[in-house]
């Protein structure tokens, strides 16, 4: 039985969106030091504005200005801020509702210790020295004591309003892969590929699951497939993907090994990519040291028939 793996794993992507005339207010405020909610049809101010009544579903667009003060309605201690968080130190997580509105808002809040939060406290926003029309805008926010601070009559209108932002989305796993995959993966290591067969309708599947999604039960044997296999589906790749050091175009493809009832991805090589096409005959191609092929070029075999692998696409 082979060790089951596991490693550190990252999904990172920039999500761009563009703002309605709501959120870019809102945005663009911020970057003024200014905060705004939007008022509903039955007079309450939301803060962070939405573009609909939550209540009746209609749009609204009636901005009103809402003061920097404003107390905690609840709260959590963050003993350990991690990457990307507002605070490198421990902070609470706090919803605010700023004096003027009806609704909290969610933020940081920078105090010495849990025993200095409480539900009820006042507090005020800090605001960031460099600001750019996003959340990030407001520091965090820190204990007040003074008296609430009135807020203004902006109306949302701003010279060189946000029309759109781009958020960085990331998450960070440990991802195990179980004992199925584990046993792939070491097998991949021996240039070999591996699959386990289902003991009730008998398919091979390749990555191999731990279980067969069409019956429901356990595998367990392994099957060895491959190495060559055919081209069942595929396409071109025109945009260059950030830190994948490969010129565009080129060819993904589905790729059904010998021996496989699952179709897997890889990229193909060594052709043309208007030479490529479905039933087109693969083998794996390896670099030095690597753990999985690095392409699959053409055997210069004939195409395989279609019947052979349409159960596959």
């Amino acid at each position: 039985m082979p060790e089951v793996l596991k490693a550190p794993l990252v999904v990172e992507f920039p999500f761009t969106r563009s703002l309605g005339p709501v959120q870019s207010a809102f945005l663009t405020g911020l970057r003024e030091r200014v905060v705004l909610g939007v008022r509903t049809t039955d007079g309450r101010t939301l803060v962070p504005p939405v573009e609909y009544d939550p209540v009746t579903a209609q749009e609204i667009r009636d901005l009103v200005e809402v003061a920097p003060t404003g107390t905690v309605t609840t709260w959590a201690w963050n003993h350990a801020p991690r990457r990307g968080q507002p605070l490198a130190t421990p902070f609470a997580w706090v919803l605010v509702r700023l004096d003027g509105a009806d609704t909290a808002l969610l933020h940081a809040l920078d105090a010495p210790g849990p025993d200095a939060v409480h539900t009820g406290m006042r507090v005020r926003i800090r605001w960031a020295g460099d600001r750019t029309g996003a959340i990030t805008d407001i520091d965090c926010f820190e204990p007040y004591d003074g008296e609430p601070e009135q807020p203004g009559d902006h109306t949302g209108e701003f010279d060189n309003p946000l029309t759109g932002i781009v958020a960085p989305a990331r998450l960070d796993y440990t991802y195990a892969p179980g004992r199925a995959q584990s046993g792939y993966i070491d097998a991949l290591s021996g240039r070999r590929t591996v699959g386990e067969r289902c003991p009730s309708c008998r398919k091979v599947y390749v990555p191999p699951r731990g279980a067969c999604p069409t019956c429901g039960v356990a595998t367990s044997e392994q099957v060895e497939v491959g190495p060559r296999g055919t081209v069942t589906t595929f396409c071109v790749v025109n945009i260059k993907a950030k830190n994948l050091d490969i010129e565009v175009p080129y060819v993904y493809a589905h790729i059904a090994l010998d021996g496989a009832d699952l179709a897997l991805h890889g990229r193909i090589g060594g052709i043309a990519c208007d030479q490529v096409r479905m039933g087109l005959r693969v083998e794996p191609v390896w670099t030095e040291g690597a753990r999985y092929p690095d392409h699959y070029r053409p055997t210069g075999e004939a195409d395989a028939d279609y019947d052979t692998y349409k159960e596959l696409l």
